[in-house]
């Protein structure tokens, strides 16, 4: 295994590399110089064996070991950036007006690669590494597209691997457990057809507005009553459309939302009684409803024995102290979940400091962290193939 000080001669080149792919993001399939970019850093390492065109735009490089007949592992990093205006004044801030690396996804690409150039130079490891770039991960299930796509069994992977980084947590440490970490994300539409009239005789009319936000304060004793407290659900109501006129009642009112759970079940709940809910509300006021539920990401599962293969490769970089291997897991989603559907594996989050959290227009990737990625990516590997003795 190696520390902490075999990866910082890779530092310079992989903040240059982070702060370039940060300048110019691009969108969820429409990756093209930004695939173009890894291509050509990855053959600079003399990585020859390198797919593109793989759901649309990302890539799989291959690194194998100098002692081949072993397995082969993947290690995933997203791509794609996200529709927000960059408002962090950093001399490297997006020059694309309305798109911005506000999740890290730069750095994760920087931390994969600068592991990559790293293991091509020094492939003292049993077995083959499966470098996994992946499109669309914000809003286009890029995750689940490369799976359906047989990127699994085309390049045999056993085991798949990833990382995200954290705001809130210090850079150097990192924070991973076994089972459920990320939740399963779902969204769903109701539509409220009431009936419409002249504001001034709202009792000629039924009015969806009013039902809407019955509906919103009905839908709460889901979490509060209907689930058990040491359980995780969230039912968010995140938009709500109706009316153009200020002297008109509309014939319907639109609401949207989102649901995230940790347990299979709560999905299920969630899927009958939000609309059971809702119908038993809108028809007591003369209305009906129109209810659409989309299931999107599933829940994220680390696996128990690559779980242990993550904390280990952690340790062996920063200590056993700096890496908590209880912590407790997000609402957050991730279209990683696909892969650990396909394949075991674990996620494990990297600390990127005190900064502005993902998604915020002020936040950037914290450089500091890249030496921990990249260290953590080569101990992973050498942990999950190690060379014969």
């Amino acid at each position: 295994m190696h520390d902490l000080k075999t990866f910082r001669p890779l530092v310079k080149e992989a903040t240059k590399w982070r702060r370039h792919l940060h300048q110019y993001p691009e969108l969820d399939y429409d990756l093209h110089s930004t695939a173009a970019f890894l291509e050509e850093t990855l053959r600079s390492f003399g990585v020859h064996h390198v797919e593109t065109g793989l759901a649309e735009t990302g890539l799989v490089a291959l690194i194998e070991g100098n002692h081949r007949g072993g397995p082969t592992i993947g290690l995933r990093a997203e791509m794609d950036a996200v529709r927000i205006q960059e408002r962090s004044k950093k001399p490297w801030a997006s020059k694309m007006s309305g798109k911005m690396h506000a999740c890290g996804h730069d750095g994760h690409m920087a931390m994969l690669l600068g592991a990559a150039k790293f293991l091509a130079e020094a492939p003292n490891f049993g077995g083959t590494v499966a470098l996994i770039f992946q499109p669309a991960e914000e809003n286009a299930l890029g995750g689940q597209r490369m799976v359906q796509e047989g990127i699994m069994d085309k390049f045999g992977i056993s085991r798949v691997f990833a990382m995200d980084n954290s705001p809130g947590l210090d850079v150097g440490r990192f924070a991973i457990c076994d089972g459920p970490f990320m939740a399963a994300l779902d969204e769903f539409d109701i539509v409220i057809k009431g009936q419409g009239g002249h504001a001034a005789s709202p009792h000629r009319n039924i009015d969806p507005i009013v039902i809407a936000g019955q509906i919103i304060v009905g839908l709460q004793p889901l979490v509060s009553r209907s689930t058990n407290p040491l359980e995780s659900l969230v039912v968010s109501i995140t938009k709500m459309h109706a009316g153009e006129s200020y002297n008109v009642i509309p014939e319907t009112a639109i609401l949207s939302g989102t649901v995230r759970t940790l347990k299979h079940e709560l999905r299920g709940l969630a899927e009958t009684q939000i609309p059971a809910v809702a119908r038993g509300i809108a028809s007591g006021y003369g209305a009906e409803i129109e209810f659409k539920y989309r299931r999107i990401d599933p829940i994220m599962t680390n696996s128990p024995e690559e779980t242990n293969l993550a904390i280990s490769a952690a340790r062996n970089l920063v200590g056993p102290i700096c890496v908590d291997d209880q912590f407790a897991p997000v609402m957050g989603s991730e279209d990683f979940a696909f892969m650990l559907e396909a394949r075991p594996g674990a996620m494990i989050f990297i600390g990127n400091g005190s900064t502005p959290s993902l998604h915020n227009p002020a936040y950037d990737f914290n450089d500091e962290a890249l030496p921990y990625g990249i260290g953590y990516w080569a101990n992973l590997v050498k942990t999950v193939l190690p060379a014969p003795l």
